[in-house]
Order: C-alpha cells, then structure tokens, then sequence
C-alpha cells in the first residue's frame, strides 16, 4: 500500500453498524487485506481528524453456495477484511450520520 488513502477501501452500512455508530461510538470499514491495525488507526485520525481509542481486524470468510447441477461448490462473495474503529467520546464521522 502506497498510501494511507490505499488503506480504507469503503464503509460498511448495515443495521448492526448503524447501531454500533449511534450507540458505541464505532464504526466499521471495508479495508486492504494486507492494512495492520496501526495502518487503519493513522488512515482513520489522518482523513476524519478524529481520535482513535481501539481499532479490531477480522478477515470475513467467502460465501459459498452449492450448484444445483452437478453439486459443485462455487463462491458467491469474495473474502474481504473488516475494521471496526472505536472512536473517542465526543468525535463522530459525518460520513455515517443521517438525518436528524
């Protein structure tokens, strides 16, 4: 990775992350499957100047499914890596604010 702007890929909007940012201050992006958790807390305080309190990786395994045909396995969605982010009482990422 070149940059730290190489680091965080997309964010994950889903019902359980809008929960996690509303409530528990944390927020959950897609990221570079080589990115250490060093790499995604300088990304995050680098592009959203906000402060870091703790950064958890997991690699989110594939989806496969079974093929009616000949019972082959195939996949469906490819492995990607996942950072949720804890962020310091009082900061927020606008990008993941709604309407209020």
């Amino acid at each position: 990775m070149s940059t730290i702007y190489d680091v965080l890929r997309r964010p994950i909007v889903t019902e359980k992350s809008n929960f996690q940012s509303s409530k528990l201050n944390q927020y959950v992006f897609e990221v570079a499957p080589g990115a250490t958790k060093t790499m995604v807390k300088d990304a995050v305080e680098t592009i959203f100047d906000v402060k870091v309190t703790s950064v958890n990786v997991m690699n989110m395994a594939a989806k496969r499914s079974r093929n009616r045909v000949n019972r082959r396995m195939r996949t469906r969605r490819l492995q990607y890596r996942k950072a949720i982010v804890t962020l310091a009482p009082g900061d927020s990422i606008e990008a993941f604010e709604g309407v209020k």
